[in-house]
């Protein structure tokens, strides 16, 4: 059994047991911690994709440790220019392992409805293109432009 959900505004495929580094989360080392925003779940086979989560659905989880994660350097350069900037940076994250995935919920059975049949009524009638304008007998032909050369 496995789940997709959404933890510090990231997603995360979480299985039973399994450690997941997320962004920090406010919660003590130790803690318990609960995820409602589930968006998708697997009990053997039976797949349950909600729209957006799944209703009742949640993903519990503990707090092993909070911790920095591995530098990243960032290296600014503009080239000829004599211009060099150098940055570290150090993500905080927080250790959980999952404990267990509840669904609770009630499941959304897909069903595929007949589309009901649209009737068409004389009361609503299409817009119609505008008639364009017939050229009447009487309207003279447009004289052809001069030119330098028909002038001559």
């Amino acid at each position: 059994m496995y789940a997709i959900v959404e933890i510090a505004g990231q997603q995360f495929k979480v299985s039973k047991d399994q450690k997941v580094f997320v962004h920090r989360l406010a919660n003590e080392e130790g803690s318990k911690v609960s995820f409602e925003k589930v968006l998708l779940l697997d009990d053997n086979g039976t797949i349950t994709i909600g729209a957006p989560a799944i209703e009742g659905a949640s993903v519990e989880a503990k707090v092993l440790q909070h911790l920095k994660g591995e530098k990243v350097i960032v290296f600014k350069k503009k080239r000829r220019k004599g211009y060099k900037k150098k940055n570290g940076h150090r993500q905080s994250l927080t250790q959980i392992v999952i404990e267990g995935i509840a669904a609770t919920g009630a499941k959304k059975a897909v069903k595929k409805e007949a589309a009901p049949a649209v009737e068409v009524t004389e009361e609503a009638p299409k817009k119609a293109k505008a008639p364009k304008a017939e050229k009447s007998e009487d309207a003279a032909p447009k004289a052809p432009k001069k030119t330098k050369k028909t002038e001559e």
